[in-house]
């Protein structure tokens, strides 16, 4: 905590800021834990010519930042305050279908006309009203980052990818902002955690399913985007489209969401560090 606030204060002191995960530093703590100790190992990662340093994150980075894990908290409290109401009602025998948007829309009713106590009605009429304040929170803060996307150039670029939409392209340019810390695409998909868990011994690879290592809310975000553009493949017969099939088809539905996102988070490297459009094949 604070490590990117103090690195924007040393830098502006005229100091060179090298920020490293502290799982790069932990192989090179000796002995029981104390501040010399540590002190020792962050000295002896720093001087590896191969360690990996983290880029130091700007005001602005930040507040977008920001931005998105309050959203992400409201809507964690939104689905959980709709399946703690799906619960209550339940007790009652008043069964409504899963999904936000079919409770938001059915429960109103379905409380009026059902056989409910002055109180249970006045209780869950207070649970409904504490969706809508959520759902109107969401809403400003989708608006306003709709607003951000439309002003901000790398933001533009990124959006123009298939499945990628304003919450993908201002979460990615919140994460990395400059995409040349990576030296390839596949150094920014494999950071995402958009790559199989490699063992390899002997000079015999094995690969496994997608790491725990990963930044989780833009994983998540950049598969979501690529289930949007598999569910419309039958409308579409351009050769992006063909090849999609077909790893659906080899694959199954699952590895094929995570090989599109991939393919995205390669394809959203090289537009911000060739300031390009997409264009597609």
């Amino acid at each position: 905590a604070s490590a990117h606030h103090w690195g924007r204060l040393f830098t502006t002191a005229g100091r060179e800021v090298r920020l490293i995960n502290p799982r790069f530093v932990k192989p090179f703590v000796r002995g029981s834990k104390n501040d010399a100790v540590d002190a020792e190992a962050i000295y002896e990662a720093a001087t590896r010519p191969t360690m990996r340093f983290v880029p130091v994150k700007s005001t602005d980075q930040q507040d977008l930042q920001s931005l998105h894990r309050i959203r992400e908290r409201l809507i964690v409290q939104r689905t959980s305050l709709i399946n703690h109401t799906r619960g209550l009602l339940a007790e009652y025998g008043i069964v409504l279908p899963q999904g936000a948007w079919r409770f938001a829309a059915q429960a109103p009713t379905a409380i009026e006309h059902n056989c409910l106590s002055d109180l249970g009605r006045e209780l869950f009429e207070e649970l409904l009203d504490q969706l809508r304040d959520a759902n109107a929170r969401i809403a400003k803060l989708d608006a306003r980052i709709m607003e951000i996307c439309r002003q901000h150039d790398d933001c533009r670029r990124l959006a123009t990818l298939p499945g990628v939409g304003p919450i993908i392209a201002t979460a990615l340019v919140a994460s990395i902002d400059d995409a040349r810390h990576f030296r390839s695409g596949r150094e920014l998909a494999a950071w995402i955690g958009l790559v199989p868990r490699q063992y390899t011994t002997g000079g015999k690879p094995r690969l496994g399913g997608i790491g725990r290592r990963a930044n989780h809310y833009l994983r998540k975000q950049m598969i979501h985007g690529a289930r949007a553009v598999i569910s419309r493949l039958a409308n579409r017969d351009d050769p992006r489209s063909a090849w999609l099939r077909g790893v659906v088809e080899r694959r199954g539905f699952n590895k094929a969401l995570v090989a599109l996102a991939n393919k995205t988070a390669r394809i959203a490297w090289a537009l911000l560090t060739r300031k390009e459009i997409y264009a597609a094949a």
